[in-house]
């Protein structure tokens, strides 16, 4: 699989949780713990699918709401990146076949790029206890934009830290509100829909590449030939 001679390398941006790692069940037990502080118990793997592909601090606001937690909100997101970044450290486990797409793009020249609504901290343990931080060094973070997804801020700003037009970035996205931030960002999207129930929801219906079966599914050589056909 080789680019044709003139194209330069398309630029390509992940998301991390659910996207490159199976980081959800860390997130998952970190927010149970969090609540189960503020007397609130119960919080279930199907709860916590409400806020896959949204960022920490917009689910902790809801479930602020939602609970009538007194605390402020800028002390349940330090408490739940606490308890997140202990179990992170600890274990996260990379999807094979992402490790091998992020090595062939490394290889090829490919300028990448992670934009997560984790916080820094969180998605530079997460890198660094997998090792992707050898490939993946430009990072943006959801505290360092305007607003979270589904609004293409993210995706904008790893765009701008590339130095490159946002019409030219592919986006992996394994969430609608990402697909969606990626779309309104004019970029292409590869969809692998973590939770299997949202494969049919309409915002992954704007990706140039779906996996509806998700990573048991998605291939990097499959991914790699849709980018490259796209360059040539």
């Amino acid at each position: 699989m080789s680019i044709s001679a003139g194209a330069s390398p398309a630029p390509v941006i992940f998301d991390l949780d659910g996207t490159l790692v199976d980081s959800e069940p860390n997130y998952f037990e970190a927010t149970r713990s969090v609540l189960a502080r503020h007397g609130v118990t119960g919080f279930t793997w199907e709860d916590h699918t409400r806020f896959i592909g949204i960022g920490s601090r917009e689910t902790l606001a809801t479930l602020r709401r939602e609970h009538a937690i007194d605390a402020p909100l800028d002390d349940l997101l330090a408490d739940k990146n606490r308890a997140y970044l202990e179990r992170a450290r600890a274990h996260t486990e990379v999807f094979p076949e992402m490790r091998k797409f992020v090595e062939l793009l490394h290889a090829a020249g490919h300028p990448l790029a992670v934009a997560s609504g984790s916080s820094r901290h969180a998605i530079e343990a997460v890198l660094g206890g997998t090792g992707l931080d050898a490939q993946l060094t430009v990072l943006v973070s959801a505290e360092e934009v305007g607003q979270g997804k589904p609004a293409p801020d993210i995706f904008l700003e790893a765009a701008r830290r590339l130095d490159a037009p946002p019409q030219e970035c592919v986006v992996l996205e394994d969430a609608p509100p990402g697909a969606e931030a990626a779309h309104r960002a004019g970029m292409r999207c590869v969809a692998i829909p973590y939770v299997p129930e949202t494969a049919t929801d309409p915002a992954f219906g704007s990706a140039g590449l779906f996996f509806p079966g998700g990573q048991r599914e998605f291939t990097a050589e499959a991914a790699y030939r849709w980018l490259t056909a796209a360059e040539s």
